[in-house]
C-alpha cells in the first residue's frame, strides 16, 4: 500500500502551481487534476480552458507528478449556473464561486480524487484550516488583501477535515517569487478575475443570451421617471456605469448610482452623488451555513464581510 494521496485542483494559474509546489517539496504524495467548468462554445469561446490546462499540465510534469482533467460541465450547469440565473431573476446579485466551491471543488471534485484514491485534496485558495478531529477551523489567510475565505464559508466539517490550502500563509509576492525559482511559465500569468464563463465579454449581452430584456422605467429616489432601461437583473446596487442618465439638464451634474431595485415592478431606482441611500447601518442574512456544524447560540457577536 502507498503514501496517502493528495490530489491539487490544479488550474492553471499561479496559485495553484505554488500549492502543488509546496505539497511535494512537503513530501507528500501528489497529483493534479484539472476541472474544466464549462463549455466554451456556450460562452463564445472566452474561457481559455485549452490553454489553462495546458499550463496545469506543464507544472505537473516539471513537478513530476501525475496529472487528471475532468470535465464537470454538466455539473456546474445544473449546481451553479441555473442558480446563478435564478438569484438575477429575483434581483439579487449572485456569487457564483460561492456555489463553484460548495457544489464543484468540495464535492464533485472531491469525489473523483476519492475515486482514484486520493485520503486529501487540495486547492490554492488564500484561506487556512485550524483546530483538529475534535473540530475544524476555516481560518482567513495570512495576507488579508487576497484572503478567499469569504467564498468558501458553506464548508464544513466534513470537507475540512479532508483539505489543505498550501499557499494560505503566504502573501502574493512570495507565491509568484517561489514560482519564478520553480521555472513555472505561470509565475507571471495574470491573476483570473471574474467569473471564467464570461471572461472579458460585455456582461450585460452575455446575460442576455439566458434572460430577456424586460423594459422599465428608471426613477429617482422621489419617484421622479427618469428614463427606461433594459432590464434590473443587468444592475446591481452601487453601479454608476451604464445607466444613460448623464447630461441632464435638471440634475447637479453628480453622477448617479443604483439604489434599488424592484424585480416585481421592473422600476430600477437611483440617486446622485454621496445619497444616504448607498449606505446601511444593517444587515440581513438567509441560508446561513456554519462551519461548525451548528450556530454558537440564538444571540451571539461577529463581524460581516461585505463583497
Amino acid at each position: 500500500m502507498g503514501d496517502p494521496l493528495t490530489i491539487v485542483g490544479i488550474s492553471g494559474g499561479v496559485d495553484s502551481s505554488v500549492a502543488a509546489l509546496r505539497l511535494v517539496r512537503s513530501g507528500r504524495n501528489v497529483a493534479g487534476m484539472f476541472m474544466k467548468n464549462w463549455e466554451e462554445d456556450d460562452a463564445g469561446g472566452t474561457c481559455p480552458a485549452e490553454a489553462d490546462a495546458i499550463d496545469a499540465e506543464a507544472v505537473c510534469a516539471r513537478l513530476g507528478i501525475g496529472f487528471h482533467t475532468r470535465n464537470f460541465a454538466s455539473e456546474y450547469w445544473d449546481g451553479v449556473f441555473e442558480q446563478f440565473l435564478a438569484e438575477h431573476r429575483a434581483g439579487r446579485t449572485p456569487n457564483p464561486d460561492v456555489l463553484c466551491n460548495r457544489e464543484i471543488k468540495f464535492r464533485t471534485f472531491l469525489d473523483h480524487a476519492r475515486d482514484i484514491g486520493a485520503d486529501r485534496i487540495a486547492t490554492g485558495h488564500y484561506a487556512r484550516v485550524g483546530g483538529d478531529e475534535s473540530g475544524w477551523q476555516l481560518l482567513r489567510a495570512r495576507d488579508t488583501d487576497k484572503d478567499q475565505t469569504y467564498f468558501l464559508h458553506t464548508l464544513g466539517q466534513s470537507q475540512l477535515a479532508v483539505t489543505d490550502f498550501p499557499i494560505g500563509d503566504l502573501p502574493k509576492s512570495d507565491v509568484r517569487r517561489l514560482a519564478a525559482d520553480a521555472g513555472f511559465d505561470t509565475a507571471t500569468k495574470k491573476d483570473s478575475t471574474g467569473i471564467c464563463f464570461i471572461g472579458e465579454r460585455d456582461f450585460r449581452g452575455f446575460l442576455g443570451r439566458y434572460l430577456p430584456p424586460v423594459k422599465g422605467d428608471i426613477r429617482s429616489a422621489r419617484g421622479e421617471r427618469l428614463g427606461e432601461h433594459q432590464g434590473v437583473h443587468f444592475f446591481t446596487i452601487g453601479q454608476r456605469q451604464g445607466l444613460g442618465l448623464g447630461g441632464r439638464r435638471d440634475s447637479s451634474g453628480e453622477p448617479w448610482f443604483v439604489v434599488g431595485k424592484d424585480p416585481v415592478s421592473h422600476t430600477l431606482f437611483v440617486d446622485q452623488g454621496d445619497s444616504t441611500l448607498l449606505y446601511s447601518t444593517r444587515l440581513e442574512t438567509s441560508q446561513m451555513s456554519w462551519v461548525a456544524s451548528q450556530a454558537p447560540g440564538p444571540r451571539f457577536n461577529c463581524t460581516a464581510k461585505t463583497r
